[in-house]
């Protein structure tokens, strides 16, 4: 049974409005970070995935009217997965004229080799597809790697990072790789995953599973993600809440001597005060000849 006109209407409305919010809100990453300058050749990682499906479209729209100018090329990395439909990504790019490149190499099979079956696979596949698409970049002029992470994986590493590494730190929107060779940005950072889906389903992209590590029920991001979106049910705005807590940190509030002179800060200059040698090895900071 078809919509109705009204329903219809209404429809085409609410996903005008929502690609408006997205596009917005990439925009203004983009010009928070300084994410794309002008001559950019800009590399769209595109896994096949709602969230590089929306990236990619996020930026051609806002290529048109951007006040500088960057190429666009789109990179798949086709991993050898069995029954992945290679032909779905250059049907669906060529389609759009879109530039394009899709990198074959077999990691899959190292994966489900090395990895022991039960175990979480995404670390070590992370690792190899994050080096075939530095190399692809330094070898074709690339400019910026443009991931599509959303704020919603930033915030479930951030978690990650805390409850089992004991560290604050996540996804930062832009950064430098640790060569030193590579400049890649996140411009779906203040995008929740929640419209960017709804924003895939009314542009009905042709959505590709991963279905390498997606059965892993157990993985600690998924497990995060449960967490958050409790969070998120019980007190509507949390969520956003703590985003915007990442960009307003107060180093002094925190125990990070690196970020803090803690052991300088006093109301006077006291040369009689202990030093940090002297409390640890019991004494009064002064030498037993005095």
């Amino acid at each position: 049974m078809s919509a109705s006109p009204d329903a219809t209407r209404k429809q085409t409305f609410e996903a005008g409005k929502l690609a408006k919010r997205l596009r917005r809100q990439v925009g203004q990453a983009i010009a928070d970070y300084g994410m794309i300058e002008e001559g950019d050749k800009v590399m769209v990682c595109l896994s096949g995935g709602k969230d590089s499906y929306t990236l990619l479209d996020m930026l051609l729209s806002l290529q048109a009217k951007a006040p500088v100018r960057f190429e666009i090329v789109a990179v798949n990395l086709d991993q050898k997965q069995p029954d992945f439909p290679a032909h779905v990504l250059p049907e669906y790019l060529t389609a759009r004229g879109v530039p394009f490149h899709v990198i074959e190499q077999d990691t899959y099979s190292v994966v489900t080799r090395v990895i022991p079956q039960g175990k979480t696979m995404c670390s070590l596949c992370s690792r190899m597809r994050r080096g075939a698409l530095y190399q692809w970049a330094a070898d074709n002029g690339v400019t910026r790697i443009a991931l599509g992470h959303h704020r919603d994986d930033i915030l479930g590493t951030f978690f990650l990072n805390m409850f089992y590494q004991g560290s604050l730190k996540a996804m930062p929107p832009k950064l430098l790789s640790d060569d030193g060779r590579h400049v890649v940005i996140r411009p779906l950072a203040y995008c929740r995953e929640d419209d960017i889906a709804a924003y895939a389903e009314s542009r009905a992209f042709p959505i590709i599973p991963c279905n390498l590590c997606g059965s892993q029920e157990n993985m600690q991001r998924k497990v995060v993600k449960r967490m958050l979106a409790d969070w998120e049910k019980a007190h509507p705005g949390r969520s956003e809440t703590i985003f915007r807590a990442m960009g307003n940190i107060a180093p002094s509030q925190l125990t990070d001597r690196s970020l803090f002179d803690f052991a300088s800060l006093g109301a006077r200059d006291d040369a009689s005060r202990p030093d940090a040698h002297a409390w640890l090895a019991g004494g009064d900071g002064h030498d037993e000849t005095d």
